[in-house]
């Protein structure tokens, strides 16, 4: 049977793979944030340059780079008084309901800081390290846009969602990690994780980008209101299901 592959592909740095099956076998010890980290030591300059061309060419990418906005923690406790239904009181209680913590997005920039002053992240491009912050600031707020639960099955749903709207390595690890424990660790759970991935890959196609939206300056809109605009249509029954 042929391979997909139609011109030679980089190899992976064999250094790189003891790494990468530690994060196979155990997100415990090699958590797929780590793996992220970690990886643009060991990345393949022409890998690397098709990513960074995205914020260049795109240009829905090309302009959030430019504006690089990262917003100002919530007022967590005057969400809770918006009207019911609007985005904001729908992630208040979206936190509190499932013990989250809110603005959790600004300890991973300290830490991410801290790799930064180490040298840890020398190889990864500024765009990349804007993407990845951005998308730490407002993943909980992708969970309530998308309707998709934070269980293991949702998470990926979110995940592929994502994917869907951009080319970025995070989302894509996301799905070879959990690609090859249910192919080689746990067949059951190629059937939950291939339907949450097939649902939230193909509600990201259809739906307008929402990868770089303020949604923080949306608190006060109706939850079904930014659904319906940016036609995010989603099934998260079959996250529930799983």
């Amino acid at each position: 049977m042929m391979t997909p592959q139609s011109t030679a592909m980089p190899s992976l740095d064999p250094a790189f793979v003891p790494l990468l099956v530690e994060g196979f076998n155990s997100q415990e010890r090699m958590p797929v944030a780590r793996l992220f980290n970690e990886w643009w030591r060991f990345a393949a300059d022409e890998v690397i340059e098709k990513y960074v061309a995205d914020f260049h060419t795109d240009p829905e990418l090309k302009r959030a780079f430019s504006e690089r906005f990262m917003a100002e923690p919530v007022d967590f406790d005057a969400l809770g008084r918006l009207p019911v239904g609007t985005l904001g009181r729908t992630y208040h209680h979206f936190v509190l309901d499932n013990n989250l913590t809110p603005n959790i997005a600004f300890g991973y920039k300290e830490r991410h800081d801290q790799l930064e002053a180490s040298g840890m992240l020398a190889r990864m491009p500024e765009e990349l390290q804007y993407a990845v912050l951005r998308g730490f600031q407002v993943h909980d707020l992708m969970h309530v846009v998308t309707g998709y639960p934070p269980i293991s099955t949702g998470e990926i749903s979110v995940l592929a969602f994502c994917l869907a709207q951009v080319r970025f390595p995070y989302f894509g690890m996301w799905m070879a990690v959990v690609t090859t424990q249910m192919t080689f660790l746990d067949p059951d759970m190629i059937r939950p994780m291939m339907g949450a991935i097939a649902e939230g890959y193909a509600a990201g196609r259809r739906a307008k980008n929402v990868q770089w939206l303020r949604f923080e300056e949306m608190m006060d809109r109706p939850v079904e209101e930014i659904r319906a605009r940016y036609d995010i249509r989603t099934d998260p029954s079959i996250a529930l299901a799983a």
